[in-house]
């Protein structure tokens, strides 16, 4: 193999399970894990390419960085740090037992040099990778990954139609892209009681999610797809259904036929015109396509998506809510040609921002043993810790029903400042009792209330219009980092592509010693902390009651 070989089919990697670890702390011990499970055929898209989800969103740059990564992490010390750069491992330095186990930076470009040929060019070179958000920062937890997430904002479209409920009973969904990231759709609707219609060109996609339980059937034909939908619109039942197809042609021919679509949203890969398939172009031929001439590809993709998103606004236009769920696809359709493209809203501003306010967020963690049942008991622990929110029970319970664990057993859920420590000081004390089998890692997504700045997406129509100030996310770095985290990330594009958006990522073990108890205090205290710093300081009235209320030190507030 060269040093930079990305394509191994020989390869079947999969996580160790259980307390023996053959690491020197289990701060390394659980970052080996962590991105082994990235690269688990259960969890990840393309493991043969290292790519984890969101089409090149990668673990590793090349299965030679790969093994040294591994094989870096089984030999460091407890108070050395390994520095990896886009996915290879650069160097370890002597640093202190409270210190990251590693510190990684993905994709970051200069501002002028931030562009999708520079950064292809780079990448042809060896140089750099696509590290996405939670694939190069190796905390991805699979498809449930993003599924409370997109729970939350299915509850809340259903609020803002007038339900009084968390219910989308009676609606039809309509919305394209069945990756790791947009498959987590059809049951984030069925869990909201909804219908919902979801297309992809990747039939091997919607066979996944019906076979992982995210998606309830699929079809090639788009008479007996819509026949379905519509028919579970109309009977109030909650039912998921694939359609392979194109989303730049099927959403215009389901506009034309007056489909009654309530409501509209997308997330194929739109962040890379590489990773969208145009129109006029066979799913074979793909991949060679945009390798022959990959600008003359981007013009026809983004020729594409102006289509798609035309017809998301004309659906607006007919009654129904349409939003954009983070995938650039609004910013790439303006440069394919049409104009309009803005004229329907991203969904943080729409829905989730009162949340980011107050910190909340996705908390996520997986269980080192492999046991499904140390997450169960976590989820028995979390319903104790907050008796009183009855939204997080109802998530926990479906979740418990509902969700096929992907590699190691894992959990997601939202909670806020001055809440996620105590889910992480609880887990620690179980795995000291012995009650979890294993030490739990805990972690979140990059998309967080004070952890990114994405214009398209998390930042988007600030209220002091600081939509791309990109200090706030160096700054949760930077303090993730002092607070004692397991490894930390900060990373360029995410899900929204080169040059759109900075976020980072923290990572925190809880081993069940005084020295972790100390540490997952101080992290998940400050990292959701500095959402509602954010917040503060962009002027929302609703952060600075939670800053005042749960005592969070701002100098000029």
């Amino acid at each position: 193999m060269s040093e930079n070989t990305v394509h191994d089919d020989s390869r079947t990697v999969r996580a160790a399970r259980g307390n023996v670890r053959t690491a020197k702390s289990w701060g390394a011990e659980a970052a080996k894990r962590m991105l082994m499970n990235n690269l688990d055929p259960e969890v990840a898209e393309h493991p043969e390419d290292l790519v984890v989800y969101g089409g090149t969103g990668r673990a590793a740059r090349s299965w030679e960085a790969y093994d040294a990564i591994v094989r870096t992490l089984d030999e460091l010390e407890p108070d050395e740090t390994l520095l990896v750069q886009s996915g290879k491992p650069v160097g370890v330095f002597r640093t202190h037992e409270w210190a990251p186990r590693v510190l990684i930076a993905n994709s970051n470009l200069v501002g002028d040099w931030a562009t999708w040929p520079e950064f292809r060019r780079l990448e042809s070179l060896g140089l750099t990778m696509y590290g996405q958000m939670t694939a190069g920062s190796w905390i991805y937890i699979g498809t449930q990954g993003i599924l409370q997430g997109t729970y939350e904002t299915f509850a809340a479209v259903a609020r803002s139609l007038g339900a009084d409920t968390h219910s989308l009973k009676g609606t039809l969904t309509l919305t394209a892209g069945a990756g790791g990231m947009g498959g987590a759709q059809p049951l984030a609707v069925t869990l909201n009681e909804g219908a919902v219609l979801i297309v992809d060109v990747d039939e091997s996609r919607l066979s996944r999610r019906v076979q992982r339980g995210y998606l309830d059937e699929y079809h090639a034909d788009l008479d007996t797809a819509v026949a379905r939908a519509v028919a579970a619109k109309d009977a109030g039942e909650a039912l998921s259904v694939g359609v392979v197809g194109n989303a730049a042609e099927v959403f215009p021919e389901l506009l034309r036929r007056g489909v009654p679509i309530d409501v509209v949203t997308d997330q194929t890969s739109a962040h890379d015109p590489l990773a969208y398939l145009p129109i006029g172009i066979a799913f074979e031929d793909w991949k060679s396509e945009a390798e022959r001439d990959p600008e003359a590809f981007t013009t026809r993709s983004r020729e594409s998506m102006a289509a798609h998103v035309a017809a998301m606004v004309a659906f607006q236009e007919a009654g129904a809510a349409v939003f954009d769920y983070g995938n650039s696809i609004r910013a790439e359709a303006k440069l394919g040609g049409f104009e309009r493209a803005f004229e329907f809203p991203g969904f943080v501003p729409a829905y989730i921002r009162p949340q980011f306010e107050e910190g909340r967020g996705p908390f996520r963690w997986a269980a080192l043993s492999g046991d499904p049942e140390d997450i169960y008991a976590t989820d028995r622990a979390i319903a104790e810790l907050f008796p009183d929110d009855k939204a997080l029970h109802r998530w926990l319970q479906k979740a418990g029903e509902k969700v096929h664990f992907e590699g190691l057993p894992a959990r997601i859920c939202w909670l806020g400042y001055k809440e996620r420590h105590l889910a992480g000081l609880r887990f620690n004390e179980m795995v000291a009792s012995g009650e979890l089998k294993a030490p739990i890692v805990i972690g979140r997504d990059h998309l967080d209330s004070g952890s990114v700045a994405s214009p398209y997406r998390e930042t988007e129509a600030m209220r002091d219009g600081s939509d791309a100030i990109a200090d706030w996310p160096l700054l949760n770095a930077l303090l993730n980092t002092a607070s004692g985290a397991s490894w930390v990330s900060l990373h360029h594009g995410g899900g929204v592509g080169i040059g759109r958006s900075i976020h980072a990522g923290q990572v925190t073990v809880a081993d069940g010693t005084a020295l972790a108890a100390q540490k997952l205090e101080r992290v998940l205290t400050n990292d959701p902390g500095t959402g509602v710093m954010r917040h503060v300081d962009a002027g929302y009235e609703h952060a600075r009651q939670i800053a005042r209320e749960r005592g969070l030190s701002i100098p000029m507030l």
